[in-house]
């Protein structure tokens, strides 16, 4: 900088330098003096620049940026000025400067390359094909080929494919470290980059060698880059197929293929002026470097089936064509993937996966093993290694798990309940932050390292960088550490012990937050009414109470729990709802002092939905019922029922109260079921089992109370036998939250009473029935519905038994036959339910099975039904019921088997679908893959139902349109926040394959 004197006289330059220089210290320069020579020699404008040296400040190593600069400016002068004209571009080039001499040093070669920072383009995100197009390019090759020749082999064509990769590399870097990409994005798009660059290689592969033309080669890539998750300088691990073309035999094809794969890895290895591009590693082929380089597909499939090894079938669990024939890549693909999720079936598998671990750890350097990030102890193949045995032991059953990238596969493994919510969180935070440190490692000299530097020079340029200001190194090794413990710990918790369930404990805070900052806080963790947040913590834990002393204890983790669940807002008003009915009760005061787990079930299970939350708001004592798994076991249906007959029992004259208290029983249960449901502690199947059996309690407690007021009534005993007959969901042990009671009712008179007498107060007793479960409560309603009966609601209530026998045998139509294989007895006489049961046997099992006709009016009727019940404006392809393969098309698949075969097969004699489709495949009725997709469907539709209730509080049967409603829906089925268009392909993709399966299964066999 000038320096200037006064009054005419010279002054010491000494005082001044010092003075700026001590400045510019302050503002983060490590050597101020030098500082500011270099910002001289950038010119006497530079001194007046306040938004270059703001920008300058800002980068994560000022000075590593500013001497990039110094360079750059002095081979393209005009830089200086571009980037006065440009903040963006003087923001984005010097942010890279800081973090990264090697592409400061390309800058510096290739200065044109910080047009890629200029203006909107440089916020573009370039899509595979471009990457592809622009590096073929480079090479004088044209991308639209279908076999793309680069203009030759030489030094400069191999020097222009590594300028033209750098400048990616430096446009990719300048968004990565603006913060305007996510992690998934950034290796996504490195990992297309270095397919382009494979592309590229091929291409002056073909260039030296025209004599391969026509043989077929796909590359195969592994490891980062097939789970398109590859970092910034990596071995980029691949596998060659090749096939023989026109008039080529086998032989011929593989060694042609391996003279274009030998140039392919030449290309993009080979050292020139500007360096190379990285090593391709063809190592993880079959038999590794012994094995031959390329082979063809039958040759790979033959070598997987017989003779690998389980490193090898985890190593293909991230296969994907990267560059080549890409037909012959995906029929690769497809081969592997098969071979893959049954390989867990191999004796010894997961004790293997393990000892490899071990051996990899047993590697690392003593010196070093504290500071790798990769390899060392709760690095990233701590995380790595857990997520993939867990992918591996249970992908082969569940579809779903089959992701290749880290974070997918472990966002799966947590949505399927594999692992814990909390424990994929902290993993997922944990790798992220551990490969974006390997990211700026790498970036600083574009070399492959994972070892974490000890200089403080470097750990404050990785803690600037990752926008730690105040203490960088200090926050930066404090965050590092307490990441990679993490990842240790719950990589010890998954991969030794996968089973265990996955309990998190967050510690407990003291922090007290101003008011401002309370507020940012909560906005930042996604409450929507920050304010309305504030209101609700002040009300909590205001005062000098016992009670607020636990509250201001509790509440600063809590926060965090309810904004992990779906809807924080709603969680938290409905823990002030509860605690205020339970603040002061000293069990619940205990609870949440000592049991730092229920507070954290407890405000997931209020975020999630307001099922729940009503429930707890009539039963706020059942909060007690979180503090174990084994609280949330259903409750046998024979204790059940003693309880609720001796509820009953204590009202006797009074069957209103009776059966109120009747139905709070069932509130509870209600509750536990759904606590169970929503905590992954049952599976769809034993909800409704749970919620059937509740459901047939509920009616034999109300049926005992109606007996009683009509035999008080009437002054005389009843003088018929009466029995419930379940039907529908009821009758299939297959409720939902929203479920009516579908029944039928008979009554058989006992001898001596007039037939007109008994049906009298047989109608009496089912109209009282239905009154005293419709009666307004402050639980959930039990609607019975009795319009199976024959007739429908034109017919009578309550019939004999031999009404229904004369019915049956004389008008009965085909869908009554269908409706009948539900039929279940449910409440009062069992004898007389059984007998109804006898007789609709023959009926639902009719003897050599339904004729043809009837099959054909069933398809007839499902077919209308299609057409006509959908409600108007639903979208078929969301509609859990009666859409495209929902639960109607599954249901009517089993039900036509049942009706064809039940007769003659007994194991085909059951009231529920999953039962009766799994009987239809050990009778050779029905494939295991069929089964298999139709249960699929019937499960999740199932599983969407009861959610939609328990979030909305309300039954519906389409997913909702309203993003807001369908994200909250999602996040309850257990997708992450930004999941739920995930969530809608993977029901559209289960269903699909469903609706295939019932149109080959029930309208063409």
């Amino acid at each position: 900088m000038p320096v200037t004197g006064d009054e005419g006289g010279a002054v010491s330059a000494v005082p001044r330098i010092q003075t700026t220089a001590g400045r510019l210290a302050r503002l983060g320069f490590v050597d101020g003096a030098r500082a500011e020579r270099l910002l001289g020699e950038l010119g006497p404008e530079t001194a007046g620049d306040l938004g270059l040296l703001d920008s300058l400040v800002a980068t994560a190593d000022p000075d590593l940026a500013l001497t990039s600069l110094t360079r750059l400016a002095e081979r393209d002068p005009g830089v200086l000025g571009a980037l006065r004209a440009d903040p963006g571009l003087r923001a984005r080039l010097l942010r890279v400067l800081g973090v990264s001499a090697a592409l400061g040093e390309h800058v510096v070669r290739h200065p044109e390359h910080r047009r890629l920072l200029e203006g909107e383009r440089a916020a573009d995100r370039p899509s595979g094909g471009e990457l592809r197009a622009g590096l073929l390019l480079s090479v004088g090759a044209g991308p639209d080929e279908a076999e793309p020749r680069a203009a030759g082999s030489g030094t400069e064509v191999l020097s222009a494919l590594r300028v033209a990769y750098r400048g990616r590399l430096l446009h990719l870097a300048a968004r990565d470290l603006a913060g305007e990409m996510t992690l998934a994005e950034v290796t996504a798009e490195l990992s297309a980059l270095a397919g382009a660059a494979l592309e590229a290689g091929l291409a002056v592969a073909r260039s030296q060698h025209p004599e391969c033309d026509g043989v077929r080669l796909a590359v195969i890539g592994m490891g980062k880059c097939g789970a398109r998750e590859l970092n910034y300088i990596s071995d980029v691990d691949v596998i060659f197929v090749a096939e023989p073309g026109e008039g080529m035999d086998e032989t011929q094809a593989v060694r042609l293929a391996t003279r274009l794969a030998q140039g392919m890895m030449r290309a993009c290895s080979t050292a020139t002026p500007e360096g190379s591009l990285w090593e391709v590693d063809a190592a993880l082929r079959p038999e590794g470097k012994a094995g031959p380089l390329v082979r063809t597909l039958a040759s790979h499939r033959a070598y997987y089936r017989r003779w690998a090894k389980t490193w090898e079938f985890q190593a293909l669990l991230k296969a994907r064509p990267v560059a080549g024939d890409p037909e012959l890549g995906g029929r690769y693909a497809d081969t592997v993937d098969e071979l893959v999720w049954q390989a867990v079936g191999r004796e010894g598998f997961v004790e293997d996966v393990q000892a490899m671990r071990r051996r990899v750890e047993a590697h690392v350097r003593a010196e070093e093993a504290g500071r790798q990030i990769k390899l060392g102890p709760g690095g990233l193949r701590d995380i790595e290694f857990a997520v993939q045995l867990l992918q591996l032991v249970h992908g082969r059953a569940d579809p779903l798990l089959r992701r290749r990238a880290t974070l997918s596969a472990l966002a799966a493994l947590s949505r399927g309940g594999y692992v814990g919510r909390e424990d994929a969180r902290a993993l997922a935070e944990a790798y992220t932050f551990l490969r974006q440190i390997e990211h700026l490692l790498q970036l600083h000299r574009l070399r492959r390292t994972h070892v974490v530097p000890e200089s403080e020079a470097d750990l404050r340029r990785l803690g600037r960088a990752l926008g730690m200001s105040a203490d960088p190194v200090g926050e930066f090794t404090t965050r590092w550490k307490r990441h990679a413990n993490q990842a240790r710990r719950l990589h010890e918790k998954l991969f030794y012990r996968p089973l265990l369930a996955a309990v998190a404990r967050l510690p407990e805070s003291e922090v007290r937050l101003s008011a401002t900052a309370a507020q940012a806080r909560l906005e930042a963790l996604g409450y929507a009414d920050p304010a309305g947040a504030l209101r609700h913590i002040g009300a909590l834990t205001s005062g000098v109470s016992r009670r607020a002393a636990i509250q201001r204890t509790l509440l600063p983790v809590m926060l965090g729990w309810f904004a992990d669940a779906p809807d924080p807002d709603a969680g938290l008003l409905g823990f002030r709802q509860i605690s205020d009915r339970l603040g002061t009760t000293p069990w619940y005061l205990r609870l949440l002092r000592d049991e730092t787990a229920v507070a954290e079930r407890l405000a997931r299970l209020l975020g999630t939905g307001r099922y729940v939350t009503g429930l707890l708001l009539h039963a706020p004592e059942a909060v007690a019922m979180l503090g174990s798994d084994s609280q949330l076991d259903p409750r046998p249906a024979r204790a059940l029922l003693a309880e609720a007959r001796a509820t009953v029992g204590r009202y006797p004259g009074d069957a209103e109260t009776g059966v109120v208290a009747a139905r709070a029983l069932r509130r509870r249960e209600l509750l536990r079921t759904a606590v169970a449901d929503l905590t992954g502690h049952l599976d769809v199947e034993q909800v409704g089992q749970a919620l059937s059996a509740l459901n047939d309690v509920t009616v034999q407690a109300a049926l005992d109370a109606a007996i009683g007021k009509i035999e008080m009534e009437r002054r005389t005993p009843l003088g018929t036998r009466f029995a419930v007959i379940a039907m529908g969901r009821l009758g299939g042990l297959e409720c939902s939250y929203g479920s009516d009671a579908d029944v039928m009712f008979v009554h058989a008179p006992l001898p001596g009473t007039a037939e007109k007498e008994a049906a009298g107060a047989a109608h009496a007793v089912a109209n009282e029935l239905r009154r005293l479960l419709a009666l307004p409560a402050p639980d959930p309603p039990l609607l019975v519905d009795a319009g199976l009966r024959p007739e429908g609601k034109a017919g009578p209530l309550v019939r004999t038994l031999a009404s229904y026998a004369a019915y049956y045998g004389r008008w009965s139509a085909p869908w009554e036959s269908q409706a009948l294989l539900r039929a279940r007895f449910c409440a009062g006489d069992a004898d007389l339910g059984g007998e109804f049961l006898a007789l609709a046997d023959p009926l639902r099992y009719p003897a050599g099975g339904v004729p043809d006709e009837a099959v054909r009016e069933i398809r007839r009727l499902k077919a209308r039904m299609e057409a006509e019940r959908l409600p108007r404006g639903a979208d078929p392809a969301l509609h859990t019921k009666l859409g495209r393969g929902g639960l109607s098309d599954v249901e009517w698949v089993a039900q036509l088997v049942q009706l064809r075969h039940a007769g003659e097969l007994p194991s085909l004699r059951t009231t529920r679908t999953l039962e009766a489709l799994r009987a239809a495949v050990a009778e050779g009725l029905l494939s295991a893959e069929d089964e298999a997709v139709l249960a699929e469907a019937w499960r999740l539709a199932s599983r969407i139902r009861d959610a939609i209730m328990l979030v909305r509080g309300r039954a519906a049967d389409s997913i909702p349109a309203d993003v807001r409603e369908r994200t909250l829906l999602s996040r309850a089925l257990g997708y992450p926040p930004e999941a739920s268009e995930d969530f809608l392909d993977d029901y559209r993709r289960v269903t699909r394959r469903a609706r295939q399966v019932v149109e080959r299964v029930f309208y063409e066999n």
